[in-house]
């Protein structure tokens, strides 16, 4: 399968004419509206890159190669300056992306709780492998090095959304609801799981109204503060707030 930004044996990136395609008048037009909200935020527009590139990611569910004239044009910069900042961040991809992005922490934690299991399972139920994507489009699996989420682990995230306590079985019913459409709440966060065209919105800036919605911290994240509550306890004051017995007023 073909993939934009995908390395040829020499390392070069390939880059395909369907990408570079210009936006439709009319998308292009909401993409300038959008931009200079963006922009509006910073003193000097370049700073506005990061979220420009996850709302050009909204629209074409990747970094398409219009995705990248369209910032650098806005932003005043070279492709060349937008194209290194892309291809540093795993969030931006650079080839066509799954609706729904599944990433299985087979870090030290995880894996011993059984994370290697499950990348394992999921990866021959789904019949691709890291940063492949399923025929229907749904599903774009990833290898994560850790989803800080040590507590709940092992821990699957979808669209960087957390899925806790995970195991071989539950993660296949997961993906296999997700391609299904069947409707699937995270652990924790938002009570319905978003695309990951709508993720790439929210993380440009564009709120969705969700951010209160659900469970934030669960049992396991909160022991630690309950204990010390219990006991007593409470953090050494640090030399600076000695010096400064007003800086927290």
């Amino acid at each position: 399968m073909e993939h934009y930004g995908e390395q040829t044996a020499s390392g070069f990136l390939t880059v395909s004419a369907e990408s570079k395609q210009p936006y439709a008048d009319d998308v292009r037009a909401r993409l300038h509206e959008d931009a200079q909200a963006i922009i509006a935020r910073y003193p000097v527009a370049r700073s506005a890159l990061l979220p420009m590139l996850h709302l050009v990611q909204s629209v074409d569910g990747y970094v398409a190669g219009r995705g990248i004239t369209f910032c650098a044009e806005e932003l005043g910069l070279s492709e060349a300056e937008v194209s290194g900042v892309a291809t540093f961040y795993t969030q931006y991809k650079r080839h066509p992306n799954g609706e729904y992005t599944v990433g299985v922490c087979v870090n030290t934690l995880c894996a011993v709780m059984g994370g290697d299991q499950i990348w394992d399972a999921v990866s021959d139920h789904l019949g691709v492998e890291h940063d492949e994507s399923t025929p229907d489009g749904k599903i774009t699996l990833e290898r994560i090095e850790c989803n800080a989420a040590c507590d709940f682990a092992p821990v699957v995230m979808v669209n960087w959304e957390f899925y806790d306590n995970q195991t071989p079985e539950s993660t296949i019913r997961l993906v296999d609801d997700l391609r299904s459409d069947v409707p699937v709440r995270p652990t924790r966060g938002p009570n319905r799981q978003c695309t990951f065209k709508e993720t790439s919105r929210v993380l440009a800036g564009f709120l969705d109204g969700r951010a209160d919605e659900g469970v934030g911290a669960g049992p396991a994240t909160l022991e630690g503060l309950k204990l010390a509550h219990e006991q007593g306890w409470s953090a050494p004051s640090s030399a600076f707030s000695e010096a400064n017995p007003k800086a927290g007023e």
